[in-house]
């Protein structure tokens, strides 16, 4: 099975192994083509970013000007708060170099002279171990103005780790930028986005780790090679967190498009005293929830699970057994995101507590069946009301878990006072459809 992020080779973390393992062996064959033939080879390959949204990334790259006065920047986005999600941290620790390589490669497709590697601050060890890993880049003429003795090139570029401050709203890029600039991590408006007005109001690009760890493969054996691996429409292999009930959790790096159920069942050895599954979520905390009943065909890929109903969003597979208690869960993760609202757009500032509370009031036996509406309601009027896509994070699983587990969550409603179910609720009940497909 193809390894490209985690080839599994032994201390390829220590540089020696990596050159000998043709390191930086890809960044010495970009730096003879053009950055446009670089540019379009990412194209070709169809690498959509690792990162949660799935775009393109050679269509992000070409969004940067060929030619502007002002200096231009790459940021790779190692924040990593999405709960659920734990896969940059094992390329920081596994294979610092292949992504300092990436970083080096994008760098000069873009014509970014520094990159900044933002990395949460919560991961002291992976922090230091990149640090470390930068240090000897530079030690070895692989970064810094030696490049140009090193590859033969009169290109040569910086690259700088920046450590986040614990704040979730730094993943998104625009927060992620003005944390670098040292201001308050507070997304920005779009239009202009990055690759016009970015750092420092100047031309800059942001990838996810992951994503910018793919690039030296891409270069090394060929644009055809990477878009026959996967998914079609979907290229590559990704690497898929797996947590919760399951008896093998771990990083996993596999093709896109493997069945959900093949990932589960016989990848991560299923779920543990053989439970039925009750419920998915595929992409860390914030994407569409699925029922466990309703797996079968579903693919790990972003077009699969966008038809699912759902997202890939970091590829965080969180499997949850028949035992579970689903409010408590839903409780914890709108807590997390009332907590990791940074106020600056109300329908976010206000919503996200009113859903907690109104949870809160389930969990403790006071709520009504009018609280269900009232929950999806309230997500509804966050969802796309909000200046970044925080508010869609905090109101999916609310809306989700609510609308697909209906069953579940009447349970909490008290008799005496429960209110009948409104038609709005159970019309969207156990839906599995594109989330553009539903009304709100």
């Amino acid at each position: 099975m193809e390894k490209i992020v985690l080839p599994g080779i032994p201390d390829y973390n220590v540089i020696e192994i990596y050159l000998a393992n043709g390191g930086f062996d890809a960044a010495r064959k970009g730096f003879v083509q053009t950055t446009d033939e670089i540019i379009d080879q990412v194209k070709k390959s169809g690498l959509r970013g690792r990162g949660g949204a799935a775009f393109l990334t050679g269509l992000k790259w070409s969004f940067m000007p060929k030619s502007t006065p002002k200096p231009k920047y790459l940021c790779i986005n190692g924040d990593e708060s999405e709960p659920g999600s734990f896969k940059d941290r094992q390329i920081f620790e596994d294979n610092p170099f292949q992504l300092v390589e990436g970083i080096i490669i994008t760098c000069y497709a873009i014509g970014a002279k520094t990159a900044y590697l933002y990395i949460r601050g919560e991961y002291g060890k992976w922090i230091r171990l990149m640090q470390n890993a930068v240090d000897e880049a530079y030690a070895r003429g692989f970064l810094g103005e030696r490049m140009k003795e090193t590859f033969g090139t009169e290109f040569s570029c910086d690259l700088f780790i920046h450590k986040g401050a614990g704040a979730y709203i730094c993943g998104e890029e625009s927060s992620l930028m003005n944390s670098i600039e040292g201001l308050r991590g507070y997304p920005r408006v779009k239009p202009p986005f990055p690759a016009q007005n970015g750092l420092w109001g100047c031309p800059t690009t942001i990838n996810n780790v992951e994503t910018i760890t793919n690039v030296p493969a891409i270069i090394k054996n060929g644009w055809e090679w990477f878009s026959k691996i996967g998914a079609p429409r979907h290229p590559g292999t990704i690497l898929i967190g797996l947590s919760g009930h399951i008896n093998k959790p771990g990083v996993y790096e596999l093709p896109t498009g493997i069945l959900l159920t093949d990932l589960i069942y016989n990848i991560a050895g299923g779920v543990p005293g053989d439970k039925k599954i009750k419920c998915v979520i595929p992409g860390g905390s914030s994407m569409p929830p699925l029922r466990g009943d309703q797996l079968e065909g579903i693919r790990m890929d972003a077009e699969s699970l966008k038809d699912a109903g759902s997202a890939i969003g970091t590829a965080g597979v969180i499997v949850l057994d028949e035992d579970t208690d689903l409010l408590k869960v839903l409780l914890r993760i709108a807590r997390f995101y009332h907590h990791e609202s940074c106020g600056q757009c109300t329908p976010c500032r206000e919503g996200t507590g009113w859903m907690e509370k109104t949870l809160l009031r389930l969990d403790k036996g006071s709520g009504t069946s009018s609280d269900l509406d009232l929950l999806v309601s309230i997500a509804n009027n966050i969802e796309g009301n909000t200046i970044c896509a925080l508010g869609d994070a905090a109101a999916w699983p609310v809306r989700f878990m609510i609308t697909r587990f209906l069953d579940e969550f009447e349970k909490y409603v008290q008799k005496g006072i429960s209110l009948p179910v409104p038609n709005k609720v159970h019309s969207m009940r156990n839906t599995a459809v594109p989330l553009a497909d539903i009304a709100k």
